[in-house]
Parts: structure tokens; C-alpha cells; sequence
């Protein structure tokens, strides 16, 4: 797993409402979770949830969608609204939509190779 913290910037798709994050890039997580505070912020709306397993057990948390940017690069990725985290963590499926991967011998994000095979 690889953490490392980047400067991102979540956007409302729809209403181009946005707000610049520090966020946690987590590769041992599946999906990206914003706090409710934000997801209210940016006028998100909910599209389903999601049941999680986190490690203090399982929890039910709604999904919705967001413009994430995160250097040059930007994508519209599902996110999970907690009611108990404080801080953006990015996972795996933006990344990867995002074209980047954590390099774990210099703990910085770069490009990814896009496959299509």
C-alpha cells in the first residue's frame, strides 16, 4: 500500500462548483471518500451507496460523483460520502482514471501506462 498526500481539486460536474483540497492518496483504498461537509459544499447529489468495510467493520455510505483534479490531470470519478472522516482520501478507481499510480520508491504519483490489451 502507498500513501501520499497531494493538492487536489474536487468539482461539482454540474454546477462547475469547486473547492481546493489537500487530499491522502491511499492505494489500499478501493474508492475516493470526501467528508459530508464537503459533499454539501459542492451541492453533490447522491446516486446510490455502497456498503464498505473499513477497520472498525462494515458501514453503509452514499455515492455520488465528482470532478477530481489532481496536478494536470482530471476526471469525473464515484466518491463516497463519510460521515466520520475529515479529510479527502483518493483511491484506486480515480486514480487509475486519472492515468497515475504512487510510485513506491519515491512516494510520488506519476503517469501510469493507460492498457487497453
Amino acid at each position: 500500500m502507498g500513501h501520499v498526500w497531494v493538492d487536489a481539486k474536487l468539482i461539482n460536474p454540474i454546477t462547475g462548483r469547486g473547492i481546493e483540497i489537500k487530499a491522502l492518496v491511499d492505494t489500499g483504498a478501493t474508492f475516493t471518500v470526501i467528508p459530508k461537509h464537503i459533499y454539501e459544499e459542492l451541492g453533490l447529489r447522491t446516486v446510490g451507496k455502497r456498503r464498505v468495510r473499513t477497520a472498525s467493520g462494515y458501514v453503509d455510505m452514499d455515492e455520488s460523483f465528482a470532478l477530481v483534479e489532481v496536478g494536470n490531470k482530471r476526471g469525473v470519478s464515484p466518491v463516497l460520502v463519510s460521515n466520520e472522516l475529515n479529510e479527502v482520501l483518493i483511491g484506486v478507481i480515480t486514480l487509475e482514471a486519472l492515468g497515475l499510480i504512487v510510485d513506491s520508491t519515491t512516494w510520488e504519483l506519476r503517469e501510469a501506462e493507460i492498457l487497453m490489451l
